[in-house]
């Protein structure tokens, strides 16, 4: 299948490397097949629609950047991505991109979950946790004294 990319341009995908997200992404419903794609020398990827090519996210491992971040997936969670081990668990957050860099924030309040043996994704929203919707992926000097 070729897709056209937001930064890869046009590119080839075997059916192995879209992941189905059932009820789409909020914002987006409609779009339901999405691939990861790498940047570059980065610890980012892309989560690029299959179907449109201006739909593309910016997202990284949380787990990297954030230590101490912890998501707690629901029964439900794991029933809709048919999850049976932790292995089989990719989480991301996505980035809101800013100029300057050092501005960029991560979403860490509503990760995207994807069973990555079965190719299955959904972004879910932690209510009721102390994460927000924009943590500043590189703390300024300032606010990592403020620990």
């Amino acid at each position: 299948m070729n897709v056209q990319t937001k930064f890869h341009g046009e590119i080839e995908l075997m059916a192995n490397e879209i992941y189905r997200f059932e009820s789409g992404l909020p914002g987006f419903l409609e779009e339901k097949q999405f691939c990861l794609l790498t940047l570059d020398d980065t610890p980012f990827f892309v989560l690029q629609s299959t179907k449109t090519k201006e739909v593309a996210f910016i997202v990284t491992n949380p787990f990297d950047v954030f230590r101490d971040y912890e998501v707690k997936l629901t029964d439900e969670v794991l029933e809709l991505l048919q999850i049976e081990t932790e292995q089989d668990v990719l989480t991301y957050a996505i980035l809101t991109i800013s100029d300057p860099f050092n501005e960029t924030t991560a979403n860490l309040q509503a990760p995207v979950i994807i069973n990555g043996s079965k190719k299955l994704g959904k972004q879910i929203i932690m209510n009721g946790s102390d994460y927000r919707t924009k943590h500043r992926l590189i703390e300024t000097p300032t606010e990592q004294g403020a620990k």
